[in-house]
């Protein structure tokens, strides 16, 4: 067992020795593999990195075929593009209508010829290309723009008229840097700046000079273009276009030239554009305004600028190293300006229009028969009879939100015309100052049509009811300094009576009762020496107390009955009647109804008429407001009112008021209708009117307008009788 004990360990051994050999020749195989196959990946590698260099390298190869073989001119041109440019494209101005889509300040098509600067940098090509354009434009009978403020006479250059500021600008150190210079050393001196001093030919020199001196103020530049005369015509267009083919610097731009229509149906409200001034220009030009630009000066365009503007587009021109153009390209598109509808009704404002200019050329009429006749007479009193009524306004409001319908001032003008120089001359010159918006800007005292703001504050404080009677004798004293003196003796009265009456003496008491600081109080919740809201301008007019520099106790009985130092303006006491038609509640004022985009398919903004806007509430109760509204009534109902507005077909709630100024008298009358559901507010007033009645005459007209859609035709040939 020994003996097989080791033979078997020595077969153990000898098998451990064949399998050591064994293993150790399967690692040595094992090792030779590995290495084979690093080599063979290694060759991969090489060959992969091989073919990826070819294909990069090739493709590198056919980038610079293409460049320098294929378009090889091309980018030439534009490895020596040295210089990019920004230029702006003008955008569409928004139009203006009125409530019901009617054209007010719209847009045409107009040409206007530019010079510009892109391509043609050199002073003496661009004098060559003025001197060549300015003799066509004469050819042609068209006008450059010129506003070089000398002229040539009797062979010499002399200054304009009124020149100085110009002219002080031309010698500060921006431009010549030289003070006290005379008209023909200015024209040498900007020759030579502008390199046109080789030019022998005075009207020539002064033409180049003219065009150049305002393209350095109009900020003429690679990136602005100069207008060099606009709204050329049609054939104008094909003669500069023939005779400038091969000149790129000149151009025929299409622009939208404003075109009002209806120039004279709300010239104080609608406004005019006009090119920027300096004052202008350095209040906008942060809003990327240029000196060439057009911009809203007053009324709506000026109130709604920011809508009506639109946004420039803007254009990249690359030019290279000599100036050539090598590629355009339109990166910022420009977006009109949006679309403004007011809430103005078209055929109610010519009939408003019409109306007071016929009632007060009827009251100055019958005024300079009166003076005549009491002259002729020897009369006592020989003047102040209306024959100094001249002007006028009438402010209707829609009372559910206050929109204006109508805003008429008379005397009138045609806006349109604006810019016509004898025309405008007319319009600053004319001493009742056509311009002068009364119905929004024209501050009166408003007489009598006060006595409801009093009755309203009296009855709201507890200081009077329907039932306090007050005496009247014809003469109120209690102030002896301040006498008050009545149209009537209307012995007791009570409230109703005495705003039927319109009796001083009565409101005289109750104003001294409630006192100046409540008074006006309750005035301003109402809209008096308020502004309304309305989105031109408007003055805030002047409340008796309030806006005083020196107040006495007696000066408050004055002031109850609408004298003193009260002065409101017709679209104020519109509003007025506007709030006591609505229990006491103010709406804002306002001439626009809603704004649109150019195309009018997307509203940006809207005045909902169902939703207007609260600006002041008087907190006077229920109650009360209904006594002041039933008081306005009676006032329809005396035998003399039955006769005149009392005898309107629908009824209203109205006071008249006769103020006391330095000539004749003013007439204001104020309504609301109808009477049970008011739709409407109206006030009239005529300056020096003298007459009560005519007021109240162009009144119903205005009311036949709007209840009974009558026009201007329909006016004339059945206009409202007394």
């Amino acid at each position: 067992m020994k003996k097989n004990k080791n033979a078997m360990f020595k077969l153990k051994r000898d098998n451990d020795k064949i399998f050591s050999a064994n293993n150790r020749g399967s690692l040595s195989q094992n090792n030779a593999n590995t290495e084979e196959k690093k080599k063979d990946s290694s060759k991969v590698r090489v060959i992969v990195c091989v073919i990826l260099l070819i294909v990069i390298f090739g493709g590198f190869a056919m980038r610079l075929f293409d460049w320098q073989i294929v378009h090889g001119d091309e980018y030439k041109e534009l490895s020596a593009a040295s210089t990019a440019h920004t230029v702006q494209s003008d955008a569409t101005r928004g139009e203006i209508l009125d409530v019901n889509g009617t054209q007010l300040a719209v847009n045409e098509t107009a040409y206007n010829i530019v010079i510009n600067k892109v391509y043609a940098s050199e002073d003496t090509d661009l004098n060559l290309i003025i001197i060549n354009l300015l003799n066509t434009l004469n050819e042609c009978g068209e006008e450059y723009i010129d506003e070089l403020p000398i002229s040539i006479q009797d062979g010499g250059f002399v200054f304009d008229e009124g020149s100085e500021g110009d002219v002080e600008y031309i010698e500060s150190p921006v431009m010549l840097n030289k003070e006290g210079l005379s008209a023909g050393e200015i024209i040498d001196g900007l020759a030579k700046r502008y390199h046109a001093d080789n030019i022998e030919d005075p009207f020539t020199k002064r033409s180049v000079v003219s065009v150049r001196y305002n393209m350095e103020k109009k900020g003429f530049s690679f990136e602005q273009v100069y207008v060099l005369a606009d709204d050329v015509s049609s054939d104008t267009v094909a003669v500069v276009s023939e005779r400038n083919q091969t000149v790129p610097a000149v151009e025929i731009r299409t622009v939208n030239e404003r075109v009002i229509k209806h120039g004279e149906l709300i010239p104080h409200i609608l406004g005019v554009v006009g090119k920027l001034n300096e004052e202008e220009y350095e209040a906008n030009k942060d809003k990327g305004y240029s000196l060439d630009d057009n911009i809203g000066k007053f009324g709506i365009e000026a109130a709604m600028e920011d809508y009506l503007r639109g946004k420039a587009g803007e254009k990249t021109i690359i030019s290279d190293a000599d100036g050539n153009i090598v590629g355009e390209e339109e990166t910022v598109k420009s977006k009109p300006g949006d679309t403004i509808y007011l809430t103005i009704n078209s055929r109610i404002q010519e009939v408003a229009a019409y109306t007071i200019g016929k009632n007060i050329r009827e009251a100055q009429r019958l005024g300079l028969e009166d003076v005549k006749n009491a002259k002729a007479a020897n009369a006592k009193q020989q003047s102040k009879m209306g024959e100094d009524c001249v002007a006028g306004a009438a402010v209707m409001l829609d009372v559910r939100d206050n929109s204006v319908i109508c805003a008429a001032s008379y005397p009138n003008y045609d806006i349109s015309r604006y810019y016509d120089p004898d025309y405008s001359s007319y319009l600053f010159e004319d001493e009742d100052i056509p311009m002068f918006n009364r119905a929004f800007e024209g501050a009166f005292a408003p007489g009598s049509t006060f006595k409801p703001c009093v009755a309203t504050a009296a009855l709201q404080e507890n200081i009077i009811t329907t039932g306090t009677t007050i005496h009247c004798n014809g003469v109120y004293d209690y102030y002896e300094d301040y006498v008050v003196h009545c149209l009537g003796n209307h012995g007791d009265q009570k409230l109703e009576s005495a705003m039927a009456h319109s009796c001083n003496c009565y409101f005289a008491e109750v104003g001294r009762r409630v006192g100046i600081t409540t008074m006006y109080m309750y005035a301003e919740k109402l809209g008096l020496g308020s502004k309304t809201g309305i989105e031109v301008y408007e003055s805030t007019g002047v409340l008796a107390g309030r806006d005083s520099t020196t107040w006495y106790e007696g000066n408050t009985v004055q002031a109850a009955i609408g004298q003193s130092d009260n002065a409101f303006t017709p679209v104020q006491l519109a509003t007025y009647a506007s709030a006591i038609a609505n229990n006491g509640v103010r709406y804002r004022t306002h001439l626009v109804r809603k704004i649109m985009n150019y195309e009018r398919d997307e509203t940006v903004l809207y005045n909902d008429p169902e939703k207007p806007e609260i600006v002041d509430q008087t907190g006077v109760s229920q109650d009360n407001i209904d006594l002041v509204k039933e008081a306005m009534y009676a006032v329809t109902q005396t035998d003399s009112m039955r006769q005149m507005a009392g005898k309107y077909p629908i009824e209203m709630g109205c006071k008249t008021g006769t103020a006391e100024n330095a000539g004749s008298d003013h007439n204001v009358f104020i309504c609301f209708a109808p009477y049970d559901d008011p739709e409407i507010a109206l006030c009239v007033l005529f300056e020096h009117g003298g007459r009560s009645y005519l007021p109240q005459q162009a009144a119903c007209d205005i009311l036949d307008a709007y209840f009974y859609d009558k026009d201007v035709d329909d006016i004339k040939k059945d206009p409202w009788k007394f």
